[in-house]
This record gives C-alpha cells, structure tokens and sequence, in this order.
C-alpha cells in the first residue's frame, strides 16, 4: 500500500503582529484578533523564497523517511508564488536534495490547493508503480497588497511529503477532488498583488468546496466524522475552519492539532500541509486523519490517511511544526516587514 514515507516542515522565524500592521492603516486590530481569530503572522527574510522554504522542508522530510534521494523519481512543487516566471522551482530543489538527473519535476498551480496538487500527482504515481519515490511540496510567500485585509493573513512556510510504498509513516487510504469554476481569488499577469471578492471568498467558494470533498471523499471511504481522530481544513483565517468544521460534524478539538493559523497566517499552498505536518506531529498508530485542502479558482483535494508504527519513530528525526512555529522568534516592525517582503522599492 502506497502512503507517506517522510514529511518535514520550514517556517521562517521572522513575525508580525497583527497590531503593527493596524497601527499603520488606522484598522482596528481586535476585530482581527476576535473576528478572524489571527494574532501574527510569520514573515519570509530578505534571502528566502518559495525555493529556499521547499527545500529546508523536503531536508526534513528525508531526515524522517531515511531514504536515498536518488531514488526519488518525481519532485512537484505547488506554490502561488514561484520566483521566476520562467524558470522552474522544482528543478533547483531536486539538485538541492540530490536527486538525479531523470527525475520528472513539475512547477504547479492552483492558488491554495497547488500543494496538495502535487501532493496527489506524486502519491499515484507511486501507487501506479511509475516512480518508487515521490516528494510533494506545498510553499509561498503569500501576497497582500498594504492596506488590504490579506495583509494580515499572508504569511510563509512549506511543507514537504515523500510517499512509497515501504515503511509509511501514514497509509493512504483515499483520494478524491472537488472543484468548479469559481473566481473568488486572482491574480492577473503582472500585477503583484491578488484581488479577491471579499465576502464572496467565504459562500459560495471556501464553504462550498471543503464541504463537497469532504462528503465525497467521506462517502468514498464509508466513514463519518467520528471516525477520524484529526481533521485539518485550509486555514485561510481562524475561525472558517472551525465554522466549516461545525458545519461537517466534525468537534473543536479534532482541528485544533493542525490548526495553525493564529500565530503562523495563511502560507496558501503551505496551509493545510503544514497542519497535516503538526497533525503527525502528536499523532498516534491507528490514527485516522482527514486532510481536505482549498485553492480559489476553485477547488478541494481530500486525503484519508492512517498512522502507522513508523510514527514513533521518526517523530523526533526532524523539527516539529510547533516548535519551528513558537521558538527563536524575530517580532519585526511594519518598516521591516514592509522592506522584506518588497513593498518599499528603491527608485531604478
């Protein structure tokens, strides 16, 4: 059975607070903190990108899988925020992790949802016997324009998957996507900054898309809510999880494991593979988890994965989620955080 082999995580330890950016616009930060339940935000450093993110977290994820990289035959990376336009991502975290040569390695897109995209290309590919191996990279630096409320969920991180076949970590039980054509969120060529429909990114795109693959995939699998000891959802703020939670069947303290959003903001790609990450983190053998991601445009992929004895050990082979989430922290001010992620230019 095909399923998770090693899994690693990167976070950046710069953050912003969520009061040093109203400060700025004249906002009212507590209807931030309440409302959307967001406290800060983590912030890529002047040398990292989505490259550099992918490829601490895939480091990671082979300390865990304890495998030869040479044997991984397919490397993907889904990210909304590839630093070049034309030049491949994945071809430079590939020679960085020291696979060879004849790898297949795609650049993917799908606002959110790019990382489980690649996440799913890469698991049935080994499923279907193509590759031994394959790495599954979710990373951004996420865009929001100054001023805008994206501003204060936007943030950055990745996580990386290596599925095989032969000592999981987590069995892949089922597979199953979601989408239609709806335009919440876009970002037209060579603007720098997204535009969304504001209340419109909540019903019908968000809410209608989670739902629909996590009753199907459900559904495909012949299970229910109490079936699973953890469920993560894309984590576009705070409070949609647990709303879309509540909605599904699923109770509070199922999410709250891979619910990270409050002090890490919204990694796009990033956001639910990262919850996954923190979710295997203090997950046990015999666990069920349910995985359903969200990218606008629009649409869901769900995971049903089950944990194995493996777990125990290659937990300690790589830093946590939450301990790259809450140690050697580096709180900037709003100059800073606006110098980092290029919002002050200097003049040509």
């Amino acid at each position: 059975m095909e399923g998770i082999v090693g899994y690693g995580a990167y976070i950046p330890r710069n953050r912003i607070k969520v009061e040093e950016i109203a400060k700025v616009w004249g906002a009212d930060a507590p209807s931030y903190k309440k409302g959307l339940m967001l406290e800060e935000k983590s912030v890529p450093s002047l040398d990292q990108d989505t490259i550099t993110m992918s490829v601490e977290a895939s480091k990671n994820a082979l300390k865990r899988a304890l495998i030869d990289p040479k044997d991984i035959g397919a490397v993907y990376i889904g990210s909304e925020s590839h630093p070049y336009a034309v030049k491949p991502s994945g071809t430079v975290l590939a020679e960085a992790i020291g696979a060879t040569p004849d790898v297949h390695t795609a650049d993917l897109e799908f606002a959110c949802k790019a990382g489980t995209e690649g996440m799913f290309i890469a698991l049935n590919l080994v499923a279907s016997g193509v590759i031994k191996y394959g790495l599954g990279v979710g990373a951004d630096t996420s865009q929001g324009a100054p001023g805008d409320a994206l501003e204060y969920s936007a943030a950055a991180g990745a996580a990386a998957f290596i599925f095989g076949k032969e000592n999981l970590v987590a069995k892949a039980h089922e597979t199953y996507s979601y989408m239609t054509d709806t335009p919440d969120f876009w970002r037209r060529e060579y603007q720098y900054y997204p535009q969304h429909g504001g209340r419109f990114t909540g019903d019908p795109a968000y809410f209608k898309h989670i739902k629909g693959a996590a009753r199907g995939i459900m559904d495909k699998a012949g299970m229910k809510p109490e079936d699973f000891q953890y469920v993560i959802f894309h984590q576009p703020n705070g409070k949609f999880p647990f709303r879309v939670g509540k909605m599904l069947g699923f109770k509070k303290e199922q999410i709250e494991p891979g619910w990270l959003v409050n002090k890490l903001g919204n990694t796009y790609s990033g956001s639910s593979p990262l919850g996954l990450t923190s979710t295997l983190d203090i997950s046990q053998p015999g666990d069920m988890i349910l995985l359903v991601s969200y990218g606008s445009g629009a649409g869901s992929d769900g995971f049903v994965f089950e944990v194995t004895e493996r777990i125990n050990e290659v937990r300690e082979s790589a830093p946590k989620t939450r301990d790259l989430l809450s140690h050697n922290i580096n709180y900037l001010e709003y100059g800073e955080y606006a110098k980092f992620r290029h919002k002050i230019r200097k003049a040509d």
